[in-house]
């Protein structure tokens, strides 16, 4: 599915109040496909739709397939679970963080693709797009709950890929470093340190995941140097980890 295919889809996009999930409906729109934007803020997200034609469904990212399916007259193609939280912390954060994380980063795929799998199977085909994360595939520092999640949020996007692609279901997970979006800010001083000197705008995220589906491949990395840094990690664990221990306490010695 490229630029000229998407025309005529039905495309969902999760957490489309800005940054990454903005620049992939536009992109999913400027190719001709029909796309509901979806946030917990209607008014987040109504400027957009106006903007590229599309349709507003507010609420939360777990529970819109159906009101999604219903804009998009009765066909869902293309579902970017987009929504995330970037929820730092270490291993003391409260609980209801750590849930929070896990409903939003990992559940709310889960609840979507069982809304979503039943017709998908049906009609032998769809496209799943998971927005995870670097952190997903390597980690990140002062961020437990996220990585933690994100590896998560990439482990079911595999599972689904594996289980279903004979099956006509596309998956992709999109696992970029920094994009200057509220989630990068709302990294800290982590994110200062390990994400900001590289990162990339939002519409780069897009480039990447078209050109991931154009290929048909499963991992969209807009970081193109984060393949090293995964091979690296499976190669090496004890090195991997050693070396970002270093980071850590570097981190920590500048006043974190």
């Amino acid at each position: 599915m490229t630029m000229g295919t998407v025309q005529g889809a039905g495309v969902v996009v999760t957490g489309a109040g800005g940054g990454i999930g903005a620049a992939l409906a536009r992109r999913f729109a400027a190719g001709g496909a029909r796309v509901v934007v979806n946030d917990l803020d209607l008014a987040r997200i109504e400027p957009l739709a106006k903007e590229i034609g599309g349709f507003a469904v507010a609420g939360d990212a777990s529970d819109i397939v159906a009101a999604a399916r219903e804009a998009l007259d009765g066909t869902v193609d293309v579902y970017c679970a987009n929504a995330g939280l970037a929820s730092p912390g270490d291993v003391f954060a409260d609980e209801e963080v750590w849930a929070a994380a896990w409903d939003v980063n990992v559940m709310a795929h889960v609840r979507a693709a069982r809304a979503l799998l039943p017709d998908w199977l049906e009609r032998d085909g769809g496209r799943f797009v998971t927005t995870a994360s670097a952190a997903g595939l390597l980690t990140m520092i002062g961020a437990a709950p996220y990585s933690v999640t994100k590896h998560g949020a990439v482990a079911f996007a595999e599972w689904l890929s594996l289980t279903y692609r004979h099956r006509g279901i596309k998956v992709h997970a999109i696992c970029p470093q920094g994009v200057r979006t509220d989630m990068l800010t709302a990294a800290g001083s982590a994110g200062e340190l390990v994400l900001a000197p590289g990162a990339i705008e939002p519409d780069a995220v897009a480039d990447a995941l078209f050109e991931a589906m154009d290929a048909d491949r499963f991992l969209v990395l807009p970081h193109p140097e984060v393949a090293d840094y995964y091979q690296a990690r499976a190669a090496d664990p004890d090195r991997w980890m050693g070396s970002m221990n270093r980071l850590q306490r570097k981190w920590e010695a500048s006043g974190a």
